[in-house]
């Protein structure tokens, strides 16, 4: 009887389980169903690209690359469209300058849709957070970008860059053309762990780049999360084979940045390690963080600190390495251009062997032809907010609370109302004259506003001294028979890499 009873007992409770699965996915459906009815309808007034009832955008995007197809879209439907990711995500597509004004201008918070997919890895920190504690945070780690902190990491930049450079000499003896995406990619990182951490100059150990691999493939999974309507779901999501990898991925970072907290904060309680550690030649980003304090002296919690540091170092070393790549490919692609920089970090440096922190200043065609190429190929190709009031674009069609924006940061780059033969480099686009008349709005790689990036000082210093000092080494060029394929990963990276050829220059060409 008592076995006959607990069958019972278990197939009823089976039963009402699998009930209660169904009537809580069909209130999910309904609430769905509301909610793409409600987006679409704030969209009516902006006509775009048709829609497949269930993958939206997603498969024309896929098939045919999805950079250039929003281009192809701009050019058809002037200043916004509708972009649907699967069935009920949708976004009013925008990538005018005044279009980007009406909404980068205020503090809307980022879109729930797109950046909770990062909570797993980079937890609540300046990336998400939204409100008064995004306002605190921002606060806190401003101190962490004064100028005088970014002072001493000039030769920090180029430590990191001399190992890259030493180990592109032996690979330049091979007389080969090879990918620099990667090299770069261990290059920003080894620097991220200095300023970050206070690594030494040993250059990356087995962890750190463990590390990198795994934040590598963080990026990769998250945009094919994004791309895929399927994997939107968390529950389904961590059940499948590509979720389950994100979560490893996401253990290893995270247990990369607690033990190097641990272990600062293990330091702090000696004397002696933390006499070491003050008299330092720089502080670090970990450092700031640890000494943080908010007027009532509340400092953050161990969460936030992590949450700030995965942030930071999946913001600083990834956008970075897009940003070398692409601008080093420019490089190798407009000859004259290349050497004009050579020639101008020449003539800054005279009888020096290295770059100084007043040099950075005098670098202005090597800035003007690295701002050329963030316009062209944009480390953070597209951003996404979420409306928290009422929004009147300039035409007068308006979106009401609640709109999901993304901003096509490559398209807009590419308006060619605002640039005049978008594809053609152009630095002087970027002289002091022509960037007087343009629209502040108009060129946007570190996005605007009150959330703009808190690192584009730290980044366009890196970029400075390491793309002069690559410049002092080598002369680049293209191999024609493997041009790169864009694609975007959250930043913009090539499918099939960035691959260049390197002619080591002389004693009289460099330094």
């Amino acid at each position: 009887m008592v076995p006959g009873f607990l069958s019972l007992s278990l197939s009823r409770l089976g039963l009402w389980a699998s009930g209660l699965v169904l009537v809580l996915g069909f209130f999910k459906l309904i609430h769905l169903l509301l909610r793409k009815q409600k987006l679409a309808r704030a969209m009516d007034s902006f006509p775009g690209p048709p829609t497949h009832w269930l993958f939206g955008h997603t498969l024309e995007i896929q098939q045919t690359g999805s950079l250039d197809k929003v281009v192809s879209w701009a050019h058809q439907y002037p200043c916004a469209h509708p972009l649907w990711f699967g069935p009920f995500i949708g976004f009013l597509n925008i990538y005018e300058p005044d279009f980007a004004k009406a909404v980068y201008s205020r503090g809307d918070p980022k879109a729930s849709d797109v950046y909770d997919f990062f909570l797993q890895w980079i937890g609540k920190g300046l990336l998400v957070l939204e409100g008064p504690k995004w306002f605190q945070h921002r606060k806190l780690l401003t101190p962490g970008f004064h100028y005088d902190v970014l002072k001493p990491y000039v030769s920090v930049f180029a430590e990191s860059t001399r190992i890259m450079l030493d180990k592109w000499e032996e690979k330049a003896r091979e007389d080969k053309c090879f990918d620099i995406f990667c090299d770069v990619g261990q290059m920003a990182l080894d620097t991220l762990m200095k300023c970050t951490f206070g690594k030494g100059d040993s250059g990356l150990g087995h962890r750190d780049s463990s590390y990198y691999l795994a934040v590598s493939n963080l990026t990769l999974l998250m945009q094919q999360r994004l791309e895929s309507f399927q994997y939107h779901n968390d529950f389904i999501y961590w059940l499948t084979p590509h979720g389950r990898r994100f979560l490893r991925a996401c253990q290893v970072a995270h247990d990369h940045t607690d033990q190097v907290i641990r272990e600062r904060k293990a330091a702090l309680q000696d004397e002696k390690e933390r006499e070491k550690i003050q008299n330092r030649r720089h502080l670090d980003f970990l450092d700031i963080l640890l000494g943080a304090r908010d007027e009532d002296g509340i400092k953050l919690s161990d969460m936030d600190l992590r949450s700030e540091v995965d942030t930071f170092m999946f913001e600083g070393h990834d956008t970075t390495t897009s940003g070398i790549s692409w601008f080093l490919y420019c490089m190798a692609l407009y000859p004259e251009h290349q050497q004009r920089c050579r020639e101008e970090a020449l003539e800054i440096l005279g009888d020096r062997d290295a770059f100084q922190w007043d040099d950075l200043g005098k670098m202005t065609y090597l800035t003007m032809c690295i701002k050329e190429s963030f316009r062209l190929y944009p480390p953070v190709p597209q951003v996404y907010r979420q409306l928290s009031k009422p929004v009147t674009f300039v035409d007068g069609r308006s979106l009401p609370a609640g709109s999901l924006i993304s901003l096509h940061i490559y398209a807009l780059h590419r308006n060619s109302a605002v640039w005049p033969d978008p594809e053609v480099f152009d630095p002087l686009r970027f002289s002091p004259e022509n960037v007087s008349r343009r629209h502040p709005f108009a060129f946007m790689p570190f996005s605007a506003g009150p959330r703009n990036c808190i690192g584009q000082q730290f980044a366009m210093n890196e970029m400075k001294v390491v793309t002069a000092l690559c410049l002092l080494r080598f002369e680049f060029s293209l191999d024609p028979s493997r041009l790169p394929i864009k694609i975007p990963q959250l930043i913009l990276r090539s499918k099939n890499g960035i691959h260049l050829h390197l002619k080591p220059l002389g004693p009289g060409s460099g330094k």
